[in-house]
């Protein structure tokens, strides 16, 4: 059997001291978006259907589709999905090596992905809006 080792280590449990890297921060979005996008595509789903169904079911879905709530929750939906996107690409762009696997090609990649987010982000709300 192996030895028992006591090892005395400092526990933080204050997360609100704990400062992530922005490489850290952009996988954990990337997940985020994936289980936003997942749910949302049941949603989307639905309101398609109800949409598809007859005529009064389209004008019902396009009733719903006008409440500035669902613009607003469909926009976020939009912006998940870009997000999700754009991190999948960067991650692929690693994956096959065509980004370095440094420290400063991981922070300049993921602050790329942001940026190119926000900008679809903007662009989806005057979709929805």
């Amino acid at each position: 059997m192996g030895k028992t080792v006591k090892k005395q280590r400092p526990v933080n449990l204050d997360l609100s001291t704990i400062r992530f890297p922005v490489t850290a921060i952009a996988s954990i979005l990337h997940r985020v978006s994936g289980v936003i996008t997942f749910v949302a595509v049941g949603i989307l789903l639905w309101v398609l259907g109800l949409s598809l169904s007859s005529p009064e079911g389209f004008q019902q879905a396009s009733a719903v589709m006008d409440s500035f709530i669902v613009k607003f929750i469909f926009w976020g939906i939009l912006t998940a999905l870009a997000y999700h996107i754009v991190g999948g690409i960067r991650h692929m762009l690693m994956d096959f090596g065509f980004l370095g696997e440094t420290l400063e090609t991981g922070m300049r990649s993921a602050q790329i992905s942001f940026g190119i987010t926000v900008v679809l982000s903007i662009l989806a709300g005057a979709l929805v809006w």
